[in-house]
């Protein structure tokens, strides 16, 4: 049984028992959070595709930890010009563990 569900502005495949990265949310770690917005539910064949959205479908997931991801740099050049700038990024993330799809 699987899931498709938005979180956070982004669509995620979800399982039960499923460990995934996802931007930071509101909740502090170890609090329940449930997810409205099932976009489709596969369960063994039988699918449910939602017009928007699958009718009282929720998923329910527990945060695990927050934290940051890798630095990514960014370096702009131009050539010839003597312009070069160098800028560095982290992600926030937060982990959650999917419990259960209904």
């Amino acid at each position: 049984m699987y899931a498709i569900v938005e979180i956070a502005g982004q669509q995620f495949k979800v399982a039960k028992e499923q460990k995934l990265f996802v931007h930071r949310l509101e909740q502090a770690e170890g609090d329940s959070v449930s997810f409205d917005k099932v976009l489709l539910i596969d369960d063994d064949g039988k699918v449910q595709v939602g017009a928007p959205t699958v009718k009282d479908a929720t998923v329910t997931a527990k945060i695990l930890k927050h934290l940051k991801g890798d630095k990514v740099l960014v370096f702009k050049k131009k050539r010839r010009k003597g312009y070069k700038v160098k800028n560095g990024h982290r992600q926030f993330f937060t982990q959650i563990q999917i419990e259960n799809i209904v």
